[in-house]
């Protein structure tokens, strides 16, 4: 009986063990989260990888066109932080998500562009890696990790107002990016379709108007366009490149602009 009892207890403690292993996790003090092993982010870097992660694509009726850019590209706006629900899940370019990696999601940029990222309310920067797609909500810009956020005081706001700089690629989207030199140049093709988001007598206000929606989102340009009506000048401020006229009215409806319309130039 005295074998019998302990070699239940040894089974008891070994399935103990087991247990114990098969559900370890790591708790992070200085960051207030317990979560699994942390998965290592290995970076991918191919040929075939960068052609489909490059490839437009459609999240919630929008269509987003990934493309290259030059170093030294900039773009201003509002950056959030992701982190434990995602922790170990897939990137958008088949990575595993790691919230203590100095990785983040942008909608267009390439993979594997390095970007430097400084909030504006405090001054501090950090430089990440993209490696994900998002952030897919009105108004924001990038995602950052849960670790990059933490770095530049994001974690306790939420979001706050941010600076990028691209500051390189990986060789790949480097070759990508050269056109007939070695410097690196932004590949944009604007399309024929546009959104006029105002309309002046005085140029004057399209100007302030075209200050205001010039590079939105990083990605469209406005321009001021001279009319005459009623033997007068009237000014037209016209935001262009979008792909499709499917696009342009999702962003006057993501964005709710009064009086705008889609427009299409020959230009």
């Amino acid at each position: 009986m005295l074998y019998q009892i302990k070699f239940f207890i040894s089974v008891l403690a070994i399935s103990f063990f087991i247990i114990g292993c098969s559900s370890r996790s790591q708790f992070y003090p200085d960051y207030g989260y317990s979560v699994s092993t942390p998965v290592k982010t290995t970076p991918r870097s191919s040929a075939a990888i960068h052609r489909a992660t490059l490839r437009p694509y459609t999240i919630n009726g929008k269509t987003y066109y990934p493309t290259v850019v030059s170093v030294g590209w900039t773009q201003d706006g509002i950056a959030s932080w992701y982190g434990p629900n995602f922790h170990g899940g897939k990137t958008s370019n088949g990575e595993q998500y790691n919230m203590y990696a100095m990785t983040a999601a942008h909608k267009t940029l390439p993979m594997n562009t390095m970007v430097r990222v400084t909030n504006k309310n405090n001054g501090k920067s950090v430089v990440v890696r993209i490696n994900d797609r998002g952030p897919f909500v009105k108004g924001r810009i990038i995602d950052l990790s849960y670790i990059a956020g933490k770095k530049i005081g994001i974690d306790a706001t939420g979001t706050a107002p941010v600076h990028l700089e691209v500051l390189g690629f990986d060789s790949l989207i480097a070759k990508m990016a050269k056109k007939g030199g070695t410097k690196p140049v932004q590949r944009v093709v604007l399309g024929g379709f546009g959104v006029q988001v105002g309309s002046f007598r005085r140029h004057q206000g399209a100007m302030i108007y075209k200050k205001r929606y010039d590079n939105f989102e990083g990605r469209y340009n406005a321009k001021v366009v001279k009319f005459i009506v009623g033997g007068r000048p009237l000014y037209r401020v016209w935001l262009m490149g979008f792909q499709s006229e499917e696009e342009a009215r999702d962003f006057i409806r993501a964005w709710n602009i009064p009086g705008a319309f889609v427009i299409r130039s020959s230009e």
